[in-house]
């Protein structure tokens, strides 16, 4: 085939399904883009790189659910996947094999609470083949006219559970994270197939944002519904989708519950907690006090050097001129006395 030819009509493929490199695209297919259709916002939640408290596989359980939802495409995980590294757990019931854990990677359609669609890419990170994965997640946005992508990320970091929990944020236009904290300095990180994914959706143009819960270290192995409930309101602000969150709500009130027990329970363990409210109630001072200090205003640019260049120019020039201006006035005074 040709660059120029393209693919065969769809009714000429399966009434199920056709194929397409990595992925098996629905047929027919539920969404494409159009000149006449809204772009489509697409939130990215990938299980196994950055799964704290199990936030990411949480958040797009709860999303399919709660809402109505209908496959797009589905990955080829065989091609993506290390089964050796990640088995999936079978199911033995009186001596006999009767199941396995599903390792399925889709892409679904899913509509919020009003009706307005979003795309939602859910299931395990790609072992393998990430070069291949983040092309055809490319493939997929143009597709599908997609012009945001919200990833979903969650990190254990050394915060208390009894504080506000906190949201960072990166991406390809810094103004799609004002109100979400973000990070002044330069890093480098572990890679990950979402974070390819990222790098190269935004090299195509569509805007890309990466969102990271920050849980308490001391039980990021464990369930920690807060995390799943603060990156899908994030999700939902970003992404402009309402997302019903009710049904978390109770999940995060009996883990609190827990916790404070546990805390109560074990002097060494509310120590820990302790100096880590110390620890944050400073970081949260510093950061307001910095806030309050800055003189720009909201929105406003920090200034490049050659803008500072020039008003320093100019300023100096008027100096010069005020200077001058002086010394002719103090000479006409003498000369008239």
């Amino acid at each position: 085939m040709t660059t120029n030819e393209r693919p065969s009509d769809d009714r000429n493929q399966s009434p199920r399904q056709r194929h397409s490199g990595m992925y098996e695209l629905e047929y027919p297919a539920p969404v494409r883009a159009s000149e006449e259709s809204e772009p489509l916002p697409m939130v990215i939640a990938l299980q196994g790189y950055a799964d704290a408290g199990q936030a990411i596989s949480h958040a797009s359980m709860h999303l399919l659910q709660a809402l109505d939802h209908q496959p797009v495409a589905s990955f080829k995980v065989d091609e993506l996947i290390d089964y050796r590294s990640r088995r999936p757990g079978v199911t033995i019931d009186h001596s006999r094999v009767i199941d396995r854990e599903d390792m399925s990677l889709d892409l679904h359609l899913v509509k919020d609470v009003e009706d307005q669609p979003f795309l939602l890419l859910a299931g395990p990170e790609p072992d393998l083949k990430w070069e291949s994965f983040s092309d055809a997640v490319v493939e997929l946005a143009r597709r599908t006219g997609v012009e945001r992508v919200v990833t979903l990320y969650s990190a254990p970091m050394t915060v208390p559970h009894t504080r506000p929990l906190v949201i960072s944020a990166h991406a390809s236009d810094e103004k799609l994270v004002q109100d979400f904290h973000t990070w002044d300095s330069r890093m480098i990180i572990p890679g990950a197939a979402a974070l390819d994914t990222e790098l190269k959706l935004s090299k195509q143009g569509v805007r890309t944002v990466g969102i990271t819960a920050h849980v308490p270290h001391y039980i990021a192995a464990s369930d920690y519904p807060e995390a799943t409930h603060a990156l899908l309101k994030a999700a939902g602000k970003l992404t402009q989708r309402e997302i019903p969150l009710g049904a978390l709500e109770a999940d995060m009130e009996k883990v609190k519950r827990q916790l404070a027990e546990q805390v109560e329970d074990n002097h060494e363990i509310g120590t820990v907690v302790s100096a880590l409210e110390r620890q944050y109630d400073a970081e949260a001072e510093r950061m307001r006090r910095r806030r309050d200090n800055n003189l720009l205003q909201p929105g406003q640019e920090i200034p490049t050097g050659e803008e500072l260049g020039a008003e320093f120019e100019a300023f100096l020039a008027d100096l010069s001129d005020d200077s001058d201006q002086g010394g002719r006035d103090g000479v006409d005074d003498k000369d008239g006395e």
